[in-house]
């Protein structure tokens, strides 16, 4: 007996970030194509090879990227829209990067003027060709490129990426298996400017380019290609069901010698198991960690030929599976099926984790113990394979390890805080509710803080200059004393106070200079939180995150921001904002401990970030930030579990800033979200002000505020933040004045869109005295 391990995808970023620095060299201009292509190459070969090495049997091919694999498909069918230039061919990789981040490409001068509505600079110049939009890829927390359909879409084959993989792979000895993102989650996952865009119709344009990228994989040698289709985990409708069945039906036609493995993952098929387990295809996956239910389903009504790729490993998250308890259940699989119907792999792609644990050397032995990266869930998978095998009594000493890891985590002081956990338990309605309802609330505030109309602020955090963040290494490093660090930063602080002061912003910040990250600084002080040297994780393109590790209760031993917040209002007599992040957002950006729900070691981060609230407010901080940019990213794909998800978010904000007395003013910010799908969340979030991105859509998003009645106020953000061009006066007057046109004056609150971390001063300092004025002639006008 012989059970096949695969995997879905591997991490492209090499184990010392070799990607991200090739990339951002060329970008640079310091190196040339060659090396860039020449690093992609042996990053390739290195991939394939160690998963060769730990026993995989199934090992992807067309899983790299040099930037996004969404990105890739739409280059590799011609789907590039005509203001970057390209007319026919190979995608030069110029193009490429444009499409990705943005740049200079040669545009055609009869397309510098048309009225798309894009900046396509002056001709031939190509000068400030933009990006294609870039969103969440589904629930997680990595960014694919969207792709821009037109109506009449035409495909055409440019470069067969997936062929030239395979091939490569090939060259090495190993037969891969293609990964392909599918046709109809492709066309869904895109957007399209014009109304009359036809997703049927353009899959009938689509689906001979996709045969004929399969047709060259199967002539080259390739027998099985692994086609995802994510989309089966979302609500679909019953045009999409019969595009699903039109694809694979006419894939099956064209190519019926190739054997396609449909691969869904992130969720459940629920009611689209049906549709994808009657496809004329050769295998289904089953992502069994969010959806264990599937297995007996998808097992009831297969076909007996029918292989069933076993998702079993977590390939979103970073600990230890439990070997005994997945191999037993495996085993009553295969005992009903055979071995020859059943393949062992991880619930998805292991691009969302970091690569190898043995690069961490600094981490808490009981904690490293209990996790497992990319490199050692293959591990986890060979032994499955093992235990699953012929001579399962080889991998006894292996299963017994994984028994004592989750023991161990159980049993671990470090993990379970009573205390913690008692005062979960002990939660009541009364306290995630302010004291007072708005109406009452917003009068003795205005008493308090003595505010103008249209009160101005910021975001939050300042420009992280080069200074700072050579202090910040030098201070990490031991090159820099604690005094002189703290030194440092005072200056910066006052420095910051005494420029608001001097333009007339109305409420301050201190600048967020001591602060690295928004979870990182807040999770590095809390009790039940661990940081990785090396656990690098991809969000786009050259950016990497390392998210922090949530492993046990959590709890704040001590203040993490008073002092800071005490400083600051020391320097100045105008309101002194106090910034936090928020728990949802503490959560979602976090690996999250499995063996708690959710919703629970979120309700945890609540009642550490309640006790920094409470003690801002004791410390005479009358205004307080708690930041929920993650909050609509956390919707899980089906529609019917909203509802629960976010009541208990809702929930989780309350707690955490409830506890104040009516006088202190609670904001909350998010960053640009479909509001419209969770209106009544946020207005049961309760803040008494939200500040949000609307610059971008000169202000309609505000239309799902004013629709709904929202009573309580808002700071729609005036200008772009994320583009170093600085608006003018009359441009913000513009921008706010149309939101009067949805709003109360009385509500409006002007700000940027976001916090200014990532500006320099140089674009900074002007636009924040633009927005003062603004407000002020509106003021003036009132």
């Amino acid at each position: 007996m012989t059970v096949t391990t695969a995997n879905l995808g591997f991490p492209r970023i090499g184990k010392q970030r070799e990607l991200k620095f090739a990339l951002e060299s060329y970008w640079a201009g310091k190196s040339s194509q060659q090396d860039l292509l020449a690093t992609a190459k042996s990053l390739r070969a290195a991939n394939w090879k160690l998963q060769q090495e730990k026993g995989i049997k199934n090992i992807p091919s067309n899983d790299f990227s040099l930037y996004d694999h969404v990105l890739d498909l739409a280059v590799s069918l011609g789907v590039i829209p005509a203001v970057y230039g390209w007319k026919s061919g190979k995608v030069d990789l110029d193009t490429y990067f444009a499409l990705a981040r943005g740049g200079k490409v040669i545009i055609p001068i009869e397309l510098a003027s048309c009225s798309c509505g894009r900046d396509h600079g002056n001709g031939a110049s190509g000068n400030g060709v933009p990006a294609l939009e870039m969103t969440k890829w589904f629930d997680t927390n990595y960014h694919y490129m969207v792709p821009e359909f037109s109506v009449g879409q035409t495909f055409t084959l440019t470069d067969n990426k997936a062929l030239n993989e395979f091939n490569e792979a090939k060259e090495l000895g190993i037969h891969t298996r293609p990964v392909l993102l599918g046709p109809v989650s492709f066309l869904k996952l895109g957007k399209s400017n014009d109304a009359n865009f036809d997703l049927n119709k353009t899959l009938e344009a689509l689906l001979p380019v996709y045969t004929e990228i399969l047709a060259q994989l199967h002539a080259a040698g390739a027998d099985w290609v692994q086609i995802d289709e994510p989309v089966l985990s979302l609500d679909l409708d019953a045009r999409d069901h019969e595009s699903i069945r039109t694809t694979y039906e006419f894939l099956a036609e064209k190519l019926p010698e190739l054997k396609i493995l449909l691969a869904n993952y992130f969720g459940s098929y629920g009611d689209n198991l049906l549709t994808a387990i009657t496809l004329p295809v050769a295998g289904l996956h089953l992502d069994l960690v969010r959806a264990p239910q599937d297995l007996d389903a998808a097992a009831k009504i297969a076909r007996p030929d029918l292989v069933l790729s076993l998702g079993v490993i977590d390939g979103r998250n970073i600990w230890r599976a439990d070997l005994r308890g997945i191999s037993e259940r495996v085993k009553s699989v295969i005992a009903k099926r055979g071995a020859d119907t059943v393949q062992i792999a991880p619930s998805c792609s292991l691009l969302h984790v970091p690569i190898d644990l043995t690069s961490e050397k600094k981490l808490d032995t009981e904690i490293r113990q209990s996790l497992a990266f990319a490199v050692q869930k293959l591990e986890e998978l060979a032994v499955l394979g093992t235990v699953l095998g012929d001579k399962p009594e080889t991998a006894e000493a292996a299963l017994k390890a994984s028994d004592e890891a989750i023991a161990a985590r159980k049993a671990s002081a470090k993990v379970n805080n009573k205390t913690v956990q008692a005062r979960v338990a002990a939660i009541t309605d009364a306290q995630s509710h302010r004291n007072s309802p708005f109406d009452t609330r917003v009068k003795l505030q205005a008493d308090h803080l003595k505010l103008p109309l249209y009160p101005t602020t910021t975001i939050g955090s300042f420009p992280q200059t080069t200074e700072v963040r050579q202090a910040r290494s030098r201070f990490t490093k031991g090159e820099l004393s604690a005094a002189d660090y703290q030194t440092f930063l005072k200056q910066e602080t006052e420095t910051a106070i005494r420029w608001q002061e001097e333009i007339g912003i109305d409420v301050l910040v201190h600048g967020e200079f001591e602060r690295n990250d928004m979870v990182q600084y807040f999770g590095e002080q809390l009790d039940g939180y661990a940081f990785t040297q090396s656990g690098w994780v991809q969000s786009y393109g050259s950016r990497y995150v390392r998210p922090p590790v949530i492993y046990g209760d959590v709890s704040r031993p001590v203040a993490m921001t008073v002092e800071w917040a005490k400083f600051a209002q020391s320097k100045t007599d105008k309101p002194m904002k106090g910034m936090l992040t928020g728990p949802v957002t503490m959560l979602q950006w976090s690996f999250v401990r499995d063996d708690l729900p959710r919703s629970e070691v979120c309700l945890q981060i609540a009642l550490a970030l309640r006790d920094e609230v409470t003690d801002l407010e004791a410390a005479g901080i009358s205004v307080i930030q708690i930041d929920e940019p993650a909050l609509r990213e956390g919707l899980p794909l089906r529609k019917s579990d909203w509802a629960a998800y976010l009541e208990w978010a809702v929930t989780a904000f309350r707690l955490s800033a409830a506890g104040v007395q009516d006088e202190t003013q609670i904001h909350t910010h998010m960053c640009y979200s479909e509001f419209n799908d969770i209106m009544p969340a946020i207005a049961a979030l309760d803040a008494d002000v939200i500040s949000i991105e609307t610059s971008r859509s000169k202000m309609e998003l505000l239309s799902a505020f004013s629709e709904q009645g929202y009573p309580n106020e808002i700071g729609p953000g005036v200008y772009d933040i994320h583009s170093p061009r600085i608006p003018d006066v009359e441009e913000m007057v513009d921008l706010i004045e149309k939101a009067a046109q949805k709003l109360k004056a009385q509500q409006i609150w002007v700000n940027p869109d976001c916090g200014l971390k990532t500006r320099g001063w140089a674009e900074t300092k002007p636009a924040l005295v633009n927005l003062v004025e603004a407000a002020r002639q509106l003021r003036a006008a009132a």
